[in-house]
């Protein structure tokens, strides 16, 4: 990854993780909080029970004569303390300091401690004191569960934005590495043309005079530059679409192949034209486009002293060349933008993304036949509308 990808990457994930683990935060704080409130009137419903059952125990003892027994408590946890209604403790183990004077529950060294009223002065009994460290033992524990789902949800978040991004990336990454090879496929195209321009002036200024060799080379690459100009031109988004109007593609083809003959000389290639009236509604630059680009890309791709041949007949348009064809694995993807074929003959990947966009905008339909070693066909096939004479 190049530095702005691993920007974007960190910022992601950054801001993922960022945000998971402040919700994971919050619920873990939520959940703690809702549990331990569970947990707190848990306990104080059982020790309000034990109370209430010694309670019960003193009142019955008060009433039939017997002597108090203390119910069996279940549980090594639990204290029992009985105060006397002169303050003073009756039996059991009072809390170290506690000095109970109304009914309370309440956290103390510890402990929590239950001062119930239950005995209701039987036996002289005011208050029952119980108390029990369960909860803060509970509480504890209930602390280390949730610290340890926090921490195995943060790793999952952690994995989920590491994996998210990754994926998330990936097709950034792609566009990002086709725009590169983009810029490096135009500066390369553009250094041909520019090239030979540069030498053909050089030779020019030397001779004196001008070879019809020479002349032929600067027209050949100056229309390669005008074809790098136009698809540029047509793939900039701040492009106005223009007006359809109904031209004679014969006229365009014929065009095309006047354009194109300069640099088809330089490879010592023919054209073989054979045009058939055909109307149809599109604007001019974009049917220029449309059938140039098929041209040009039948003469790239074709070896010197080959023929490119161009045919019309009511409805259709094909262009067929001689050059060294499409593997069946690359001919699915060869109309998407940036993709070739192959790395010979030069080019941008960009001429039969821009043919593809053309017929999809007016309803043409484009096929292609091609066969490792013996040549590409492109066929165009016009809808009902388009008329023939």
């Amino acid at each position: 990854m190049n530095e702005l990808e691993k920007r974007s990457f960190y910022s992601f994930i950054g801001l993922y993780i960022v945000s998971s683990f402040l919700f994971i935060l919050l619920a873990g704080f939520w959940y703690y909080t809702a549990q331990k409130h569970a947990f707190e009137n848990n306990e104080h419903y059982r020790l309000e029970h034990i109370a209430d059952r010694i309670g019960t125990a003193i009142i019955m003892a008060h009433m039939h004569g017997t002597p108090l027994q203390i119910p069996e408590l279940h549980g090594g946890d639990v204290r029992i303390a009985l105060i006397g209604i002169d303050g003073r403790l009756v039996s059991g183990e009072l809390p170290s300091g506690l000095i109970p004077e109304l009914p309370d529950y309440r956290e103390y060294n510890g402990r929590m401690v239950l001062v119930s009223d239950a005995p209701k002065e039987h036996l002289n009994i005011r208050y029952v004191i119980v108390s029990s460290d369960t909860l803060f033992e509970v509480l504890a524990v209930l602390r280390k569960v949730v610290l340890a789902m926090m921490a195995a949800i943060a790793l999952l978040a952690a994995i989920v934005a590491w994996t998210l991004s990754k994926l998330f990336m990936r097709p950034l990454h792609q566009r990002v590495m086709q725009t590169e090879r983009f810029v490096d496929d135009v500066t390369h195209e553009l250094n041909t043309p520019v090239t030979a321009l540069a030498m053909a002036a050089e030779q020019l200024l030397e001779a004196g005079r001008c070879s019809e060799k020479t002349l032929r080379n600067i027209t050949a690459s100056t229309r390669q530059l005008y074809d790098i100009y136009r698809a540029l031109t047509y793939l900039n988004f701040a492009r106005k679409p223009e007006t359809p109007h109904t031209i004679d593609l014969a006229k365009v083809a014929e065009k095309s192949a006047a354009y194109y003959r300069p640099l088809m000389q330089s490879k010592q290639q023919t054209l073989a034209l054979q045009t058939h009236t055909l109307y149809f509604a599109i604007p001019e630059a974009e049917a220029q486009l449309l059938l140039g680009n098929l041209i040009g890309n039948a003469i790239k791709y074709s070896p010197p002293g080959a023929t490119v041949h161009l045919e019309m007949d009511a409805r259709c348009i094909t262009v067929t060349d001689e050059g060294m064809g499409i593997a069946p694995e690359q001919q699915h993807r060869i109309f998407e933008q940036f993709a070739r074929a192959t790395d010979v003959g030069g080019g941008f990947g960009m001429g039969l993304s821009i043919v593809k966009r053309i017929c999809v905008a007016y309803g043409i339909t484009l096929t292609l036949d091609s066969e490792e070693g013996k040549g590409t066909q492109f066929r165009l096939r016009f809808p009902q509308e388009a008329a023939a004479v």
